[in-house]
């Protein structure tokens, strides 16, 4: 039988890990929202959807962090480069979209 201490324990911290995994995905839906937006301006001012020195920037910032946070940074890598994956893919989207629009207008 498992100490009912244990137990209060082992449901605090599941508790936790809930809240912690529901903020993510907010945080992460927030940040496609504003990714989006960038695709957006990019799509209308024909920008190119990826932009390398910026995800450069992001990973070596993203190393920083994790380091500090004691997390592991090729971990963080690895998390960042799925999510600039998924953001080019998304830009690459609107732009295709942007230039079907703009060619049913002319």
């Amino acid at each position: 039988m498992i100490d009912p201490n244990v137990k209060a324990q082992l449901a605090s911290y599941r508790q936790s890990i809930d809240n912690i995994d529901a903020a993510l995905v907010h945080m992460l839906a927030e940040r496609f929202r504003c990714t989006k937006e960038v695709g957006v301006l990019k799509a209308k001012y024909n920008l190119p959807p990826a932009d390398p020195a910026r995800e450069e920037y992001q990973i070596e910032r993203l190393r920083q962090l994790a380091k500090t946070a004691n997390l592991d940074p090729d971990f963080a890598e690895k998390f960042l480069n799925f999510v600039i994956k998924e953001v080019i893919r998304h830009h690459e989207q609107i732009a295709a979209d942007h230039a079907e629009q703009s060619a049913a207008a002319r």
